[in-house]
């Protein structure tokens, strides 16, 4: 997600951003429905549950007890979460500064030479964030009832760890300094080299992922652990990020603002002269133009600089979303089928609003659930503000992105389309600025169909789409997928499609159009 502060700086008025909301609205049924997937494929199964000390997957000692969580004590959750290690981890050779992180082994064996890392973005959003309502063994969404178990979490594929960075978010402890990502880089594998050491996990392949304003961080430490040249500890084998910052920021949202409220044109309902006035606007302040000469397949080359948004009238992405909410006064930007009413959320930020009832309480700001993940105890909040007040670094599709993907196995980029933060339209202008393996942009327009298995349903709180659920195109080593009816958390509005895309960074499966059941 991208944090309230940056997009206040994105000329919303009047308005805190934050996430999205899931809509629960059925009956309950005595039991999970039938319906055509449960006659073929097959569930992913939910990870094992290992107290006996002489099973656990990581070797105890001195190093590594310390940061044991049981995984029977975690406040209001009434299953076994299984093994994980959790505390806070040094940047470096002493402890002024640290990282907070959550790790579960995987008993997968398919997956125990593997580490993928989850970031999530802001900057100043803690990656807790998609511990709980993404890809975690836990879940709690919004607007439900208690935390359950999660089918889809991403630990049955792999050896997770989610990381609170840079220094500032989350429980993370030190002041936050960092100006670049370079510099949130550098402490990244600082922190990650402990991290290695303290678990005994040398030599692992290594999958770096997140969402939003993590599309800065993953590609500069997929990078920065590519240069270090060192197998070891930094065995960089793929990334995949979500609804990511990649390019120049108009270009992901000015540029698009207006074709994308007309692709949807039903949810945000304006009348007829405001909607003539928008496609005024877009004509004269060069937007139409612009996007008819780029987003092309190939592209015809190196892009001219987008038009000035700033100019009096070019705002068109903070008018459209300052318009919609008169017609939906619960509009969230992260999910844009989202109606009222608001739904709490236990993280504090439901949608495009930071709303917590009376009497309601911040997860992970309860002290007992800090004592129960060895973290510190203080004040948390899912997004702070301060953590990367001035980011000098360069957009990644002209910095360091087009070497990842070269040096890399598999690099995805994967999109909700239900998103107006980041639209997916903005994301493939920023691909096709960008060269890689040779040629500028995708050299074929995406349209190849994304499948996902048809498969039980383990239970009504974990349902989960089938089929062909996007658009998917792979060109020079570079994956791109546009996921329907999602909005800006892929892991959390399409755990099934998520749990695919992971598959195939994973090399468990072939292409994302490969019709086959998952691979647990």
């Amino acid at each position: 997600m991208w944090s309230p502060a940056v997009l206040l700086t994105c000329a919303l008025a009047g308005f805190t951003a934050a996430r999205d909301i899931r809509h629960v609205g059925t009956k309950a049924a005595s039991r999970v429905p039938e319906s055509p997937r449960q006659k073929f494929g097959r569930m992913p199964q939910p990870i094992h549950t290992r107290r006996d000390t002489n099973s656990l997957l990581i070797p105890q000692n001195d190093n590594t007890t310390k940061y044991a969580v049981d995984g029977t004590a975690l406040p209001d959750v009434d299953f076994d979460i299984g093994e994980s290690y959790a505390g806070l981890m040094p940047t470096g050779a002493d402890s002024s500064r640290e990282l907070y992180f959550w790790f579960f082994p995987t008993a997968n064996s398919e997956g125990q030479d593997d580490i993928t890392i989850w970031l999530n973005g802001g900057p100043g959003c803690s990656s807790l964030e998609g511990f709980l309502q993404e890809n975690g063994p836990v879940l709690w969404q919004y607007g439900t009832y208690k935390p359950i178990k999660n089918y889809w979490t991403w630990v049955n594929l792999t050896n997770m760890v989610w990381v609170e960075q840079p220094v500032g978010t989350g429980f993370t402890q030190g002041e936050p300094v960092a100006t670049s990502e370079e510099e949130i880089a550098d402490e990244f594998l600082g922190f990650f080299k402990n991290f290695i050491d303290t678990f005994g996990l040398h030599n692992k392949k290594i999958y770096v992922t997140g969402e939003s304003y993590a599309g800065l961080y993953v590609p500069y430490i997929a990078d920065a652990m590519l240069n270090q040249e060192d197998t070891t500890y930094y065995n960089l084998t793929g990334t995949l990020i979500y609804d990511p910052v990649i390019g120049e920021r108009d270009l992901q949202t000015e540029v698009v603002a207006v074709p994308f409220a007309d692709k949807w044109s039903g949810l945000f309902n304006f009348n007829e002269s405001f909607n003539d006035d928008l496609h005024d606007r877009f004509d004269s302040c060069g937007y139409k133009d612009y996007l008819n000469k780029y987003l092309t397949y190939p592209p015809p080359g190196p892009f001219d600089a987008p038009p000035d948004s700033s100019v009096e009238g070019c705002d068109l992405w903070g008018d459209v979303l300052n318009a919609v909410f008169l017609t939906n006064p619960c509009f969230d930007l992260y999910q844009i089928a989202t109606t009222c009413p608001l739904l709490w959320d236990v993280l504090g930020f439901p949608g495009s609003f930071d709303y917590l009832p009376e009497g309601a309480s911040i997860y992970f700001n309860r002290t007992e659930v800090q004592k129960a993940i060895n973290a510190p105890i203080q004040e948390w909040a899912e997004c702070v503000d301060g953590v990367l007040d001035t980011d000098t670094s360069r957009p990644v599709t002209l910095s360091v992105y087009p070497g990842v993907i070269e040096r890399s196995q598999r690099t995805v980029l994967a999109h909700g389309n239900l998103d107006y933060v980041l639209i997916d339209m903005g994301a493939r202008l920023a691909i096709q600025n960008m060269t890689w393996g040779g040629k500028q942009g995708f050299q074929d327009e995406p349209s190849d169909d994304f499948y996902v298995p048809y498969h039980p349903d383990a239970s009504l709180g974990t349902l989960a789409a089938a089929g062909n659920l996007g658009i998917t195109h792979t060109e020079r080593g570079f994956t791109w997928v546009e996921t329907f009816l999602s909005g800006h958390m892929v892991p959390q509005y399409a755990p099934s499609a998520a749990y695919r895309q992971l598959e195939y960074l994973l090399g468990r499966i072939d292409s994302l159009t490969e019709v086959s059941d998952f691979s647990t």
